[in-house]
């Protein structure tokens, strides 16, 4: 059977395992399950706390895994990148207190840095030449300045709300940006496992119809090369005669992100019976 790894927690969880459920696969838990069996597809899904699901990968006990690239790299394995996953997306940055004078990295000289990815930090600071203390910690990192633990911290932020709360501000540039990742030990896994091959399309097919939506409408054949241009369509757009041989009728995929700028831009050029379809899946 393939094993696949999925986080059991964290904000990284949920996400996967809707993205997995809208794939076809039967991985439901109903309490805190640490494996379901898909019999039908033959998979085995293990739920693993995020920060280890790299490091089983790389030992060869999981043959696919959902981590973020932040773990992985922290991990210190070198993991394939199968596939980028469009959620959990975070910067990793340096933060100290408000009234500090520090501005980036250079500034950390002799100081003591608090962090939960002691690796992904040293290696930061050994690009930049710069010697200091690493202290790890597991949770909570923002408050360890006002306890005196550490002058700075290094962390996942998202919103920065959290920073702002404990009296922090961010510095310096991005340690790294990370999201979500379809990881494995070796990339020739799609090519030798055809149910490695099928999951990850599957995937696929979910993320990208995330992006797109379906546009269809009626315009004039006199606007139909202005129509084609503002909806091309992956290869190009599907275009049908009206009983009126005045009209024809156009469908095409487009950016979800696109779609009211669209449907302003086609009913300036007199398209009418504008109608957006959401995909729920589709293979490109």
């Amino acid at each position: 059977m393939l094993r696949i790894a999925l986080p059991n927690k964290g904000s990284l969880s949920e996400k996967a395992i809707k993205l997995v459920k809208e794939a076809g696969y039967k991985c439901r838990r109903w309490g805190k399950e640490l494996l379901l069996v898909d019999s039908h597809h033959n998979i085995e899904f293990y739920f693993l706390r995020p920060k280890d699901i790299a490091v089983y990968v790389n030992a060869g006990f999981i043959d696919m895994g959902v981590t973020g690239r932040d773990l992985m790299i922290d991990s210190l394995v070198d993991l394939a990148e199968l596939l980028p996953l469009s959620f959990g997306g975070s910067k990793f940055r340096y933060a100290v207190p408000n009234e500090s004078t520090a501005t980036g990295v250079k500034d950390f000289e002799g100081k003591t840095i608090a962090c939960s990815y002691p690796n992904l930090v040293k290696k930061n600071l050994k690009e930049n030449g710069v010697n200091a203390d690493v202290v790890k910690l597991d949770g909570a990192v923002e408050i360890s300045i006002k306890l005196g633990v550490a002058n700075v911290i290094a962390d996942v932020v998202e919103s920065g709300r959290t920073l702002k709360e404990a009296g922090l501000k961010v510095v310096g540039e991005t340690i790294m940006e990370s999201e979500a990742i379809l990881v494995s030990k070796d990339a020739a896994l799609i090519e030798e496992n055809e149910e490695a091959a099928r999951f990850v399309q599957r995937l696929q097919g979910i993320l990208v119809a995330r992006e797109y939506v379906m546009i269809e409408y009626d315009v004039p054949k006199a606007a139909i090369d202005q129509a084609c241009d503002l909806t091309a369509g992956i290869e190009s757009p599907t275009v049908a005669n009206l009983r009126d041989p005045e009209w024809c009728s156009v469908k095409a995929m487009i950016k979800n992100k696109s779609v009211n700028k669209k449907m302003d831009e086609l009913s300036a050029i007199g398209a009418k019976g504008i109608i957006i379809t959401e995909i729920k899946t589709c293979r490109l």
